[in-house]
């Protein structure tokens, strides 16, 4: 399947976000091991929220979307050992997390997905479950899904997990240490990917009634005998999604208004409107929302540590500004549901961008791109980045673009709000 972007003069809208897809995953899961029902208002109802509700249904959880909101009666952390294998598709967070919560049950658990999630790496997770009492095996032995995890319960002390491929590690740990038989103390070695992630993991555990205390992002540690409570939790408007909103602006000079977007969230990808006020963009806000007016862009040089998934649509924003544009930090991009470095890389030269893979980001000079036909890679985020370059562009076509349903299955109707013809 293809789908041909039409141009127009410029995007003129007003959007109310979808729940983000990073709190809906962690609320679920606090929700489903704590005492009662909960109530989740606004969770993100996509393709890889829905594998980690599967998931926890097959743990024991009883989980309803009635409406806009979503209904979880909690196990307690008392967990079942499914008759099946947990699969999970192309959901690396679903993958890691749950890897982590099964280990709270007793018997057998076995978690496999799509053949892109198993070569994603997990083996350090593995690792640092091992000190707490967990034996947790990669089945092929190569540091990636199939996973077995034989439970006993979590026995809990201390434990290191590496952070240079991904924060899921740690959050994962997180999640399940306040059911531990003992504190648990985790270090981090190295340096910390990702760091927003961790901020939303430890926000939804507090909003459930978890205590906890840590040395910035090196020291985490999180008292046993603590139990989550049910309660009822409103998700905000996912920032991941906005970016696509704000660069169809910034691209088409055009000017979109976000009615839900919290700029003072925890979720790093809100703070991409500054990246692009940084390269031309003007930024408004008022009691009806953010606006983002588009004016002519320049390169700059940027860090997206912290917001990692949004590097493809900087790109693609990027190829139409003045000047050059640098991002670093970002080697770990390439464990994701595609070696996204590479992925962009290749579509940006298809445009005619002579756009460059470093050891840790990419160089794109901006220039006048042309229309392509573009290769998702099954990468959801592929799909709607290099969509926006065809609001600019005559003869932009994206394959398979129905791999957006991974974490935004409404988008190609929240695009035609953009071109208005919704």
């Amino acid at each position: 399947m293809t789908i041909e972007i039409i141009p127009v003069e410029r995007v003129e809208a007003t959007i109310t976000l979808p729940g983000s897809k990073s709190f809906t995953h962690r609320a679920l899961i606090a929700a489903s091991l704590a005492d009662g029902a909960s109530v989740l208002i606004n969770p993100l109802r996509a393709e890889d929220t829905l594998l980690t509700a599967s998931a926890l249904s097959q743990l024991g959880s009883s989980i309803n979307w009635p409406g806009a909101s979503c209904e979880v009666q909690g196990t307690g952390a008392k967990l079942q050992v499914p008759e099946k294998p947990i699969y999970l598709g192309d959901s690396g967070t679903s993958m890691r997390l749950l890897t982590a919560v099964v280990a709270l049950g007793h018997g057998r658990y076995r978690l496999l997905g799509s053949e892109r999630l198993s070569q994603r790496p997990i083996q350090d997770l593995l690792d640092a479950l091992t000190p707490l009492g967990v034996e947790a095996v990669s089945e092929a032995d190569t540091g990636c899904p199939p996973v077995t995890v034989n439970a006993r319960g979590l026995a809990g002390g201390p434990t290191r997990v590496a952070g240079r491929i991904s924060s899921q590690f740690l959050s994962a740990l997180l999640l399940i240490a306040p059911l531990a038989h003992k504190d648990v103390e985790i270090t981090v070695i190295g340096e910390l990917v990702s760091r927003p992630y961790v901020d939303i993991t430890l926000e939804v555990m507090s909003a459930f009634g978890i205590a906890y205390s840590r040395q910035d992002y090196l020291f985490f540690r999180v008292p046993a005998g603590q139990r989550y409570q049910a309660r009822t939790y409103e998700i905000e408007g996912d920032a991941s999604s906005a970016s696509y909103f704000l660069g169809a602006a910034a691209i088409t000079a055009g000017r979109v208004q976000l009615t839900n977007l919290n700029t003072n969230s925890c979720q790093g990808d809100s703070r991409f409107v500054h990246i692009l006020e940084q390269m031309g963009c003007k930024v408004e806000h008022s009691a009806k929302g953010m606006v983002l007016q588009g004016k002519p862009l320049k390169g700059l040089t940027v860090d997206m540590s912290d917001m990692p998934d949004l590097v493809p649509t900087l790109a693609v924003v990027a190829a139409f500004a003045q000047g050059k544009t640098v991002i670093t930090g970002v080697a770990h991009l390439r464990h994701k549901e595609s070696n996204r470095l590479e992925a962009v890389t290749s579509e940006l030269h298809k445009l005619g961008i002579a756009a460059q893979e470093t050891p840790e980001g990419l160089t794109i000079p901006g220039g006048h791109p042309h229309g392509t036909t573009i290769e998702t890679y099954n990468d959801h985020r592929i799909a709607m980045s290099f969509a926006l370059a065809g609001l600019k562009i005559p003869g932009l076509v994206i394959t398979n673009e129905q791999c957006v349903a991974k974490s935004f299955p409404e988008f190609w109707e929240y695009f035609d709000i953009l071109t208005g013809r919704r």
